[in-house]
């Protein structure tokens, strides 16, 4: 049946394209929001463009009818712009007396509800404002248009059922079509890391991943040296290593808890990519500036200045893959071995802030706490990647400190959902924590 959705101001500051999100349905939009829209545009960050580009699909959509009346879409349904009448503000329980926007946005779904044969909702990103209008009869939904199940969120690892014949045949050919593997039933994806186990003896097991051609093969040995002088330490990070250093993949997302070595090892295979294979032009890092609790304000100083408490996380993984943690028994002239490739053009860091507009040929493209980006962010990022370039995005899905975003609906789960079917992306989730007994234990119980 048709319905009628009333959206709150956030909805369209979450996702300006949600005007046309709800197929052949009518969208309703109290006058409250475009007065809201109007404060927000103003705003540098990515509600204010939210705001703007919402504003100008309304006029653009203003040119082909009136907006009071309803202007058709292309899916079949009707955009809308009403009023709230003063009488049905004034009817509103005491506790929702006054002119706040919220308020009136509730008034025009009761106005509506009581015009409109359909069915109505309210949806809005407001947790208490769902609230508030379920108590006074109205249904409200959040907006879950761009929301992934994270308990079946893709881990980009799988086990594989085989015979001992095929596990020698695979190691000594090098690879072999998955068509060769009659006891494979799961969907397998490109780049999926497998774990191979014998069917006659589940304690004899191998790594493989399957290429983006359907080649099944085994997983290359990494040098005894490690990889900038980091060693995987489990099955984990063996997988991503093989991810981060194979040239074919632009595209790698990285998912673990606190601790289990997300950004040392996109760092270390970065490094190892770009000074000694030289297979990149720069290795840059960057990460967005999001506070962790109440932000302490203006920091002084230049560019460099301002970003080093943002990126100092960034130095203190480049300190241990250079071992040089303590300073102290160092001369004057001596630098850290971050501050010579910063000197020499193969190190750049620098925040998300200012990288719209930009092309990124050729680069290493590390984007570390990408949980704390929006679906839209993500995409403005990737988009940026020039000719030749390697973007890897890590972060932990339960340490998010953007308020506009949570587990369900960041845009690194959302890269992780939409690119798991596509040859050019690869993913892992990290599980085992090493960087040392009480952070792997206060990650779990905490």
């Amino acid at each position: 049946m048709k319905k009628c959705y009333v959206l709150d101001t956030n909805v369209l500051l979450h996702d300006p394209n949600a005007l046309l999100r709800f197929e052949d349905n009518d969208v309703i939009l109290p006058m409250t929001v475009i007065e809201e829209l109007d404060r927000f545009k103003k705003r540098p960050e990515e509600m204010g463009r939210n705001a703007r580009q919402t504003s100008r699909m309304l006029d653009g959509l203003r040119r082909k009818g009136s907006l009071t009346e309803g202007i058709q879409l292309e899916s079949g349904g009707r955009v809308r712009v009403t009023l709230c009448h003063r009488e049905t503000l004034d009817n509103l329980p005491a506790e929702l007396n006054g002119d706040g926007g919220d308020h009136a946005i509730l008034a025009v779904a009761l106005e509506v509800k009581q015009r409109c044969a359909c069915p109505v909702v309210m949806v809005s990103k407001d947790t208490n404002m769902r609230i508030k209008a379920d108590t006074l009869g109205l249904t409200a939904e959040d907006y879950e248009t761009d929301k992934i199940d994270v308990d079946d969120l893709y881990t980009g690892m799988g086990e594989m059922l085989v015979s001992a014949e095929q596990m020698n045949v695979l190691f000594q050919s090098g690879g072999a079509p998955l068509a060769d593997f009659p006891l494979v039933k799961e969907k397998i994806f490109p780049n999926q890391a497998l774990t191979l186990i014998d069917i006659n003896n589940p304690s004899h097991t191998a790594l493989a991943i399957l290429q983006a051609d359907g080649q099944l093969t085994p997983l290359t040995k990494l040098p005894y040296s490690g990889i900038s002088r980091i060693h995987a330490r489990n099955r984990e990070q063996r997988f991503a290593l093989s991810l981060l250093l194979n040239d074919e993949i632009p595209l790698v997302t990285l998912v673990g808890k606190a601790g289990t070595g997300k950004t040392l090892l996109a760092i270390a295979a970065g490094l190892h990519k770009v000074t000694e294979e030289k297979r990149y032009t720069r290795l840059l890092i960057s990460r967005p500036v999001v506070p962790m609790g109440k932000d302490i304000g203006y920091l002084p100083g230049d560019m460099a200045e301002k970003l080093t408490p943002w990126m100092q996380p960034l130095y203190d993984n480049f300190d241990l893959i250079f071992n040089t943690q303590d300073s102290t028994d160092k001369p004057e002239h001596w630098r850290r071995g971050h501050e010579e490739l910063l000197e020499m053009g193969l190190l750049q860091i620098e925040a998300l802030t200012y990288i719209r507009g930009r092309t990124i040929p050729k680069q290493f493209f590390v984007i570390d706490e990408a949980q704390n980006l929006t679906p839209h962010e993500v995409k403005t990022i990737l988009t940026r990647a020039g000719e030749g370039t390697k973007i890897i995005l890590t972060g932990d899905t339960a340490q998010i400190d953007n308020p506009y975003v949570d587990a369900a609906s960041n845009g690194l789960t959302y890269v992780i959902e939409r690119f798991r079917h596509e040859p050019l992306a690869g993913h892992i989730t990290l599980y085992q924590g090493e960087r040392s007994d009480l952070a792997a234990r206060a990650a779990n119980l905490l």
